[in-house]
């Protein structure tokens, strides 16, 4: 079987057994289809069993080349092993050079977080007078209170708000669900909006559940609410670089300021990794509504 034929079948594999998103697959897609252009160009083997270590250090040498950081060059390295790493298990190839790969080290990066002041400011820079400026107060403050991915917030269902208990379900990475406690200041929040504003727009049928609308009654898009973000931030004149993620960021760092444990933490942002995952599965609900009452600066409110 030809590559483009065993990518496609990877792909299938990491949809349906990995539970992967349509971003991921869509990455690892990409990345490996590079390596086939490479290996085009350069006339070499079509079968996956015929590639060698010495092939692998050929290409990144030419990524380099071509000026492929080394960032997106860590990238290409993860989705070569995990692919090979299927077609070892599939029985497609009796070895798996890219083992030897080592991922080059990468400088560390520190994410912009937000003071609490700062996020009380771009609330403030809302206008409310205007039909959806509710509507914008309540997402900025779900984001940050519940420290939620934008996917995440934009597929928010009202059937998923359990504000008597405390808590929203949340349908995250790999469509796993998780609980995550929403503090009191965002649930006034998301109250005031619904009946505000949501309750007298035009809703057609297939978004009725859906929490978050625009004026014409639909789901918000990632990019109307990167565009809520980067509006309020400039309004108030901030300088450093913001965006939706920055108030989970912003989330997560204050709960750990505070003391909050980081498996809480780690359980709240719906976080897994191959070493970590185990020891947070087993963390209750109750531990986790306890740390976001004590730890997070809105639980005052």
């Amino acid at each position: 079987m030809e590559w483009n034929g065993l990518i496609a079948d990877f792909e299938f594999y990491l949809k349906l057994e990995k539970s992967q998103s349509e971003n991921t697959i869509e990455a690892y897609g990409r990345d490996l289809h590079r390596f086939v252009e490479f290996l085009s160009i350069l006339n070499k083997p079509v079968h996956p069993n015929d590639i060698h270590l010495d092939d692998f250090i050929q290409y990144f040498v030419w990524l380099a080349e071509l000026g492929i950081g080394e960032r997106s060059q860590a990238r290409m390295i993860s989705s070569i092993k995990s692919f090979y790493k299927y077609l070892l298990i599939d029985g497609i190839v009796q070895d798996n050079p890219s083992e030897l790969l080592e991922t080059p080290k990468l400088p560390r990066t520190f994410p912009e977080v937000l003071s609490i002041e700062e996020i009380d400011k771009i609330e403030s820079a809302i206008d409310l007078s205007k039909p959806e400026g509710q509507r914008n107060k309540a997402i900025i403050e779900t984001l940050y209170s519940c420290g939620l991915r934008v996917s995440e917030l934009i597929g928010l269902r009202i059937s998923n708000l359990h504000f008597n208990d405390g808590y929203v379900k949340v349908l995250g990475k790999g469509n796993k669900e998780r609980l995550v406690p929403i503090s009191n200041k965002a649930i006034k929040e998301i109250n005031l909006y619904i009946t505000g504003y949501r309750v007298h727009l035009s809703i057609p049928k297939q978004f009725s559940d859906i929490l978050f609308l625009n004026h014409y009654g639909k789901q918000l898009t990632r990019v109307m609410i990167f565009l809520i973000v980067k509006s309020l931030s400039k309004a108030i004149g901030l300088t450093k670089s913001v965006s939706p993620h920055t108030f989970r960021h912003s989330f997560a760092t204050h709960l750990v300021d505070g003391g909050a444990d980081l498996r809480a933490v780690q359980e709240m942002l719906g976080h897994e990794s191959i070493i970590t995952t185990e020891i947070y599965t087993h963390i209750n609900n109750q531990y986790l509504r306890d740390s976001i009452r004590q730890f997070h600066p809105r639980s005052i409110h």
